[in-house]
């Protein structure tokens, strides 16, 4: 049988995983090193011989992320924004033009806003779930990417893979695929016809708030190839042990994203019931504008609930800082669960702009804990 062939879970635990030809260990060693020996001049053993241009951690950690987002090359950088960062200059150049969500994650429109767009990319906020928006933002001949996010951050609305990627692949574009929120446990873009996606491994894929790192992946040998050039060029790749702890944490995000799932779906029924509570935003909830969507490309619908405070922005934050079991921190995908104000916290850097999110929004990162403990909490928090 070949890795492609096994179910989600013995790929994730086994893919790039074998044990050690030298010592048999099981679990594949940290290779902390900067700099191989060689056995000749111009003949590096196995390809190595600088640990920015290859590294054996780093590469059985990539070879693990193509496996489990089915895609053909895995790469694997310092953050999520160092992997979306080689990316962009990978596939565009100064003049292109790239569609973004008109509700991106904070970090990402900061790399289009203040950074990309000085560099001479110019960039579209748009709406994905209404692809008549989408074509509306195009720039025919300039548009180079769509880049989409599904579940959104902080607003969890649901983007239409497949359509997006026709739409893309319509104007000779490509669509790229935000995929943290969802993991590829619950969601594979590239089967959907996506080019590229995208991962903050720090989040899921790590799952123990406990290292910081990022992924492309890629459903073409090519780009992939492309993107590896600049990984090496560029420099932005994780060390040994981050990519090790990586590693670690993808064995176990099958039966972590199980209980991430069921205890959303509790929290995100009791707060649709609550009166401190004026909007539950979930794709699991069948009032939720994209559950269809959600349903149809996703397997269940994830750990992310976000909220809105019937009180308003004052009580927004009150909940957050009430809140016990619940850390007030940013971040997200861990074991344990976190809670926060995006408009203060990770969001804070589109204020003022058209991406900016509501002053009364709570966003919950919902752990694996004893789901009765982290609903009396919030019963606490809300008052």
């Amino acid at each position: 049988m070949t890795v492609d062939s096994y179910g989600f879970d013995t790929r994730a635990i086994h893919a790039g995983q074998e044990p050690d030809p030298r010592t048999g260990a099981v679990v594949p060693p940290i290779y902390q090193t900067s700099t191989y020996a060689q056995d000749a001049v111009g003949a590096p053993r196995l390809g190595y011989e600088y640990s920015r241009s290859g590294n054996p951690t780093r590469d059985a950690l990539q070879e693990c992320l193509a496996a489990i987002e089915g895609g053909q090359r895995g790469l694997a950088f310092a953050s999520g924004l160092a992997a979306e960062d080689t990316l962009l200059r990978t596939v565009c150049r100064p003049g292109d033009h790239v569609v973004i969500p008109n509700d991106a994650y904070g970090g990402t429109f900061r790399l289009f806003s203040k950074v990309a767009e000085r560099w001479g990319l110019a960039w579209t906020a748009a709406p994905l779930d209404d692809i008549d928006a989408v074509r509306a933002a195009f720039r025919p001949g300039h548009t180079r990417l769509i880049w989409s996010e599904t579940p959104t951050n902080p607003l969890l609305n649901v983007n239409d893979i497949a359509l997006l990627a026709g739409l893309a692949h319509e104007y000779d574009a490509m669509l790229a695929v935000d995929n943290t929120f969802a993991s590829p446990y619950l969601q594979q873009p590239i089967a959907l016809g996506a080019d590229v996606v995208i991962h903050s491994t720090t989040k899921y894929l790590g799952g123990h708030s406990d290292v910081v790192g990022g992924a492309l992946v890629t459903a073409d040998a090519g780009l992939g190839d492309e993107l590896a050039f600049h990984q090496n060029a560029m420099g932005a790749v994780n060390g040994p042990f981050d990519a090790w702890l990586t590693l670690r944490g993808i064995k176990t995000l099958g039966v972590r994203m199980d209980r991430h799932c069921d205890n959303a779906e509790r929290i995100a029924g009791y707060l649709s019931e609550h009166p401190a509570v004026s909007e539950v935003l979930y794709p699991g909830l069948e009032t939720h504008r994209g559950h269809d969507v959600a349903a149809k490309q996703m397997s269940r619908f994830g750990g992310m609930v976000s909220f809105r405070a019937a009180g308003g922005p004052e009580q927004a934050v009150a909940v957050c800082n009430r809140a016990k079991l619940f850390v007030l921190a940013e971040s997200l995908g861990g074991v344990e669960s976190l809670i926060e104000h995006p408009g203060q916290m990770t969001h804070l850097s589109a204020a003022g702009s058209a991406l900016e999110v509501p002053a009364d929004l709570v966003r919950l990162s919902v752990g694996i804990e004893t789901v009765d403990d982290l609903l009396a909490d919030l019963e606490q928090a809300l008052g």
